[in-house]
């Protein structure tokens, strides 16, 4: 625990930060006014905009982003090369600003094309492409970080996709993301809709962990897919993204000047901010629900806590984090409580027996 907390509490620190950078450097666009004659096209001069306030962020975060990489080299976590930290982050910089550009170069053009109508116009088009993001990606987007490849555990992948089938909710893919090229921590995730849909386990969980801890997990991410936690938190950004353009309608007078762009940066980004906890407490919600799905799926509360303990040394958990900063940002409960909770329900087992 000891540990843990000297790990974790400039990284709290770091998080504040970094949330702040994030209402900060478009504030500060909006009141330099730059959007003067940056370009003769208004679409362009959105995309020059958008890309310059992006950019800003990035290198006013930057001292941060190097001293957390440091920080989880100097803890034995990263095992990235400094020249892929560096593309990764230029990756994701340039990847951010086409996405971010396309979407404010499409509320500006409504705005101009349709002034009586664009809000709705608007708030459909930015639900739809919240949905669009989230089908394409895992076929488009993740695989420009990680590399990815079927279980090679042809025995393991069968009984897994037999969990699936006894679970209600058949995958399509069960995948072996190669995370070690970036850390030592283990970890296993879902994502995609419809077609798109899969299973993800990363290559550093796979080598440590015996099968009945590995059933535990993909009985775990199996539990999202059952009780459609991945296609409800869509359907929660789709209204947020809706949400927040009436809310900038409310406060913007003119959405058709691109110098909106800045502004609109800044009230999304406090909108997000405010839905934190809320957020923070559906997703440990939808958490609850995955491990006892998990623990009814396997029936191996054994595998479920060994699972969970080994998780929290590897990745050195905080076991007790401040409470304030859990309850706004966590998005799972904490390795303790979700031990508790395991032998709360071999009690209730037991007892229906």
């Amino acid at each position: 625990m000891e540990r843990a907390r000297r790990y974790h509490r400039p990284l709290y620190r770091i998080r504040l930060a970094e949330l702040a950078l994030g209402l900060l450097v478009p504030l500060a666009l909006v009141f330099a006014q730059v959007d003067d004659e940056l370009s003769p096209a208004w679409w362009l001069e959105v995309l020059v905009l958008t890309a310059l306030m992006l950019t800003a962020t990035a290198l006013a975060r930057l001292p941060l982003a190097i001293w957390r990489f440091r920080h989880e080299r100097t803890w034995g976590f990263s095992t990235q090369p400094v020249r892929g930290w560096i593309a990764d982050r230029l990756k994701a910089l340039a990847i951010g600003t086409v996405f971010t550009g396309v979407a404010f170069i499409g509320l500006v053009g409504t705005a101009r094309a349709f002034p009586r109508w664009w809000p709705l116009i608007a708030a459909v088009g930015a639900a739809v492409l919240v949905a669009l993001l989230t089908f394409v990606a895992p076929v488009l987007l993740e695989p420009v970080f990680n590399r990815f490849r079927p279980l090679d555990d042809r025995r393991l992948a069968d009984e897994l996709r037999a969990l699936a089938d006894r679970a209600g909710v058949p995958i399509r893919d069960v995948l072996v993301a190669e995370a070690s090229r970036r850390t030592t921590k283990s970890n296993a995730y879902v994502s995609g809709l419809g077609r798109t849909r899969r299973v993800v386990l990363w290559d550093t969980l796979l080598e440590r962990g015996g099968e009945p801890e590995l059933k535990a997990v993909v009985a775990h991410e199996l539990g999202h897919r059952r009780f459609g936690h991945v296609a409800r938190g869509t359907l929660l950004a789709m209204a947020g993204a809706a949400g927040s353009v009436l809310v900038l309608w409310a406060l913007v007078a003119d959405p058709g000047d691109p110098g909106v762009v800045p502004f609109a940066v800044f009230l999304f980004t406090a909108l997000e901010l405010v839905s934190l906890p809320f957020l923070a407490a559906l997703s440990r919600r939808f958490e609850r629900a995955a491990d006892r799905f998990s623990l009814e799926l396997t029936g191996d509360p054994e595998a479920y806590e060994r699972l969970h303990v080994e998780l929290a040394r590897e990745n050195l958990a905080d076991l007790d984090p401040p409470r304030a900063f859990h309850l706004a940002l966590h998005s799972h409960p904490t390795p303790a409580e979700r031990i508790a909770a395991g032998r709360a329900w071999e009690r209730e087992a037991a007892v229906s027996v």
